[in-house]
Formats: structure tokens, sequence, C-alpha cells
């Protein structure tokens, strides 16, 4: 177990390599558009245009990238044959899509109160459909074990967004000021947000044509191999769907929750800028996430297994919890990378991390119903979270703007968590930690809770007192469950002779 365990974070430092890295290289695009960008309502077009790419990219992959691991895991069954017949199905639905959303792409951006911009929703039609395909190639990598080819492509597309974006938002408008005859026959100073667009279709495009020699293509699929697959798959579909509504309907309704449209994109641009402040989370649950899963389904018929996975958990909420106080204790630097007007949305933040902490709990606890193929509990528990998501954006809202989307959000993860805990341990009793997990989130409430109480007008001493109370965390960590002597490299320092 103890080998599974390192193997299981190894693969977990490789993935958040690429995600943490990646996402904190895209991180710092922030500031480039808070200070770019005429207005903040323009960022409001792309955190509620990207929300939407978020819920179309679940609708297109519908289930299939869990079911393909489940199938291909499968005793006596083709991992090949598996990925094949998957990523036929996800090439047809996908082109279907494009296609028929290319010809109606007026009447979209219409509904969408975007009928300016109706090439930002061709481009991002595209995206969507070779994301979608994509993604079950990069879950054949993650099959493969091919962690490091994974997380060089991951970081290959965000590089190459990044470079074009500081192209056309820092590159281009400097070559027209001193050269303009390079760049003034495709370059249009007043394109403006369209750029952010241009910049993903290009790095999308790129991706796909590197992960051609991973693609295995065939004309005649195994529609009884599929049919097994969508039966199994399409349940995840609810939960995909209800799940990602549950990250992203807040900046889907938001525009239409207050009356002033012009107030709630520029209200909704600075809730998306903040809300990346809180991206950490979400990286460290992502990295887990992508090891995890494949884990999971090949431990499943090893006695110990339960064993694993509650040790999987706790140290995943150890390390959360870690994240929060790190963030938190520091938070007042961490802001700096966003331009000063958006900083009256920093509130949202501790909100949004222990969300983000709630969701990776109850990811981890998922597992119960992906193995005892009982995967319409995770739909009812996404629907249920979905239900409290909206009722609380449309009653908080018009009164308190994003916080209460913000409480939404906390509110819809922590109530899926719990009712997924209890129902879970029903069907598959596994022996979690739940004094030690207990013990490490009152610690981490109360040094929240002293942080503010010792909160004085001097930043370094305040600084001083959060790396102190920071510090305990850390002793508390070492005493129970990281001893010194049990580290690499610095372990040999430790042990007794």
């Amino acid at each position: 177990m103890a080998q599974e365990m390192k193997r299981l974070a190894k693969e977990t430092a490789i993935y958040g390599l690429s995600s943490i890295v990646g996402r904190f290289l895209n991180w710092l695009l922030v500031p480039l558009y808070t200070f770019v960008l005429e207005r903040s309502a323009d960022y409001g077009i792309v955190t509620n245009v990207y929300a939407w790419v978020a819920l179309l990219l679940v609708l297109l992959i519908y289930g299939m990238e869990t079911g393909f691991f489940r199938f291909a895991n499968k005793e006596g069954v083709d991992g090949n044959k598996v990925y094949a017949n998957t990523l036929w199905c996800i090439g047809c639905t996908s082109l279907l899509f494009a296609v028929v959303c290319l010809l109606f792409r007026a009447n979209i951006a219409d509904a969408l109160g975007y009928p300016t911009h109706r090439d930002i929703i061709a481009m991002m039609v595209v995206v969507v459909a070779l994301d979608a395909y994509d993604s079950i190639v990069f879950a054949y990598l993650r099959y493969r074990r091919q962690s490091v080819k994974f997380a060089a492509l991951k970081l290959f597309s965000i590089l190459i967004s990044i470079v074009f974006n500081l192209f056309f938002f820092l590159g281009c408008p400097w070559l027209m000021r001193h050269c303009p005859e390079l760049v003034n026959w495709f370059y249009d100073a007043d394109y403006g947000v369209g750029y952010v667009f241009v910049s993903n279709v290009i790095s999308t495009a790129l991706v796909t044509l590197a992960l051609i020699p991973d693609m295995k293509f065939i004309l005649r699929p195994d529609f009884g191999l599929l049919k097994k697959m969508l039966r199994y798959s399409l349940p995840l579909l609810v939960l995909g769907v209800a799940g990602i509504m549950n990250q992203t309907l807040d900046k889907i309704i938001f525009p239409f929750l207050l009356e002033d449209r012009d107030f709630a994109a520029s209200e909704l641009g600075i809730y998306g800028a903040c809300f990346k402040v809180a991206m950490v989370m979400m990286m460290f649950t992502q990295a887990f996430r992508y090891a995890y899963e494949p884990f999971v389904f090949s431990k499943h018929e090893d006695k110990n297994s339960v064993g694993a996975y509650a040790d999987a958990m706790k140290y995943f909420l150890i390390f959360s919890l870690l994240i929060v106080l790190g963030m938190l204790f520091y938070l007042d630097v961490i802001k700096m990378i966003i331009h000063p007007s958006y900083w009256s949305g920093m509130r949202v933040v501790p909100i949004v991390l222990f969300s983000y902490v709630f969701q990776g709990v109850f990811f981890n606890l998922s597992l119960w119903y992906k193995l005892t193929d009982r995967t319409h509990y995770g739909a009812y528990f996404s629907l249920l979270g979905l239900a409290i998501t909206l009722a609380l954006n449309v009653l908080l809202v018009p009164h308190i703007s994003y916080m209460g989307s913000a409480w939404a959000s906390f509110a819809c993860y922590l109530v899926m968590m719990l009712v997924s805990y209890f129902i879970g341990q029903r069907y598959m009793k596994i022996p979690y930690d739940l004094r030690s997990m207990g013990l490490y989130l009152a610690v981490t409430l109360v040094l929240l809770g002293l942080s503010h109480l010792l909160h004085t007008e001097t930043a370094w001493l305040n600084y001083l007192i959060n790396t102190a109370l920071l510090g305990v965390y850390l002793c508390l960590m070492v005493k129970r469950d990281f001893p010194l002597q049990n580290l690499p490299v610095i372990g040999k320092f430790f042990k007794k002779p």
C-alpha cells in the first residue's frame, strides 16, 4: 500500500506540475486583462462565455471519459479497443455539434446578448468541439500512465495561449506605434476582448495537431460495446452537467439577476477576476483528480483498497487546508496580481476556497458509486447541489450581488459532501479517519480566527503573526502524519543514530 501511495503522490506531482505551473502562468493573464481591457464589463464577457464553454464541454463528453476508465480497466477487455470506440463516438457528436452551431451562430449570439460578437461565438464552438475530442486522448495518456507527456502537452497549450495573448495585447499595439506596416494587415486595435478568444483557438488547434500520433481511428465501431458504455456513462452526464453548473451557473445567469445589465457585467467582471485568486485550490484538486481516478479503478480488486482510499482522503484534506491557510494568511500579497479597482471582490476568496475543499472531498467520496456501478446517485447529489445553487443565486444575488453567488457555491458543496458521505457508507464502508480530519479542520478554523483577532495596522507584523500561525499547522502535520525522519532527502538528518 505504501508503494501505491508513493506512486499516487508521484503522479499527482507530475499532473500538478502542468496544472499548477500552467494555471499560474494563465493566472498572470488576469492583471493583463484588467489593465488592457477598457472596462471590467469586458472581463465580464470573458467570464460569462467561458462559463458556457465549461458547460458545453461536459455535454459533449457526456460521461464517456469516466466510462473509458471503467471499461478499459475491466478484466479481459482490450483497453485500446475501448479507447478507439470512445474516440469515434465523441468525434461524431463533436463534429455534429460544431456544424449545427456554426450554421446558427447568429441566433446563438443574439440569444446570449452578444449580437455584435458573433465571431466570438464561432470561435468558442470550434474550441469546445476540439477540446471534447482531445479530452479522450488525454484520458488515454492517463490510462497509459504517460503523465509526463500529458503534462508537457497541457503546458504547451497554456504557453501558446499566453504567448498569443501577450502578442495581441502588448506586442501588436507596440508594433502599431513603431512599425504599423508589419501588423496593420491583420490587427484591429478596436477588436479588444476578441483577441482573448483568438488566442484560445490557436492554442487548441495546435494541441489537437500534437495529439494526432496518439489517436486511434476506426471506421466500424463496436456498437455493442458503445451501448454498454453509454448505459454506464449517461447517468454521469447528468452528474457532470449538474456538477459543472454548480461551478458556472452563477456566471451564466448573473447578468439576468440584476436589473442594470451594464452594472451586472461590471460586477461579473470583478467576481470573475477575484474568483481566479482562489484557483490554487482548484489546481490542487484537479491535479489530484487526474492521478486518483485511474488509481481508484486499478485498485478496485485489491483487498487493501479501502485503506488506501481512506489514506488518500486524509492526505488530500491535510494539504487542502494547508493551501487555505497559506492563501488567506498572505492574501494582501496575492491580491496584487489584479488591478486595485477589482479588490472590492476579494472578500469572496475565503468562501470560494472552502467551497473548493468541499468539492475535492466530494470527488474523493464519489468513488463508492462509481465502483459499485450506482452512478445514478452521483446524478442525484449533483441535482441536489444544482437546486441549492440556483435557489440561493436567485434569492441572494439581487440583494448582495456576487457575495450571494459565493455563498451559494459554499452551501452547494457542503450539502453534497455530507449527503454523499452518509449514503456512501451504507453501500461501501470506508474507514475514513474522521477524528484526524476533524482535528485538522478545527485547528484551521482556530488559526484563521486568531489571525483575524490579532490583526494589526502594521503589515509586517501581520505577516509575522500569520507565519507563526502557519508554523503551528505545519508542526501538527509533522507530529501526527509526516515525521521528519520519514521525509525524503531531509529525513536522514532526523533519524536516530
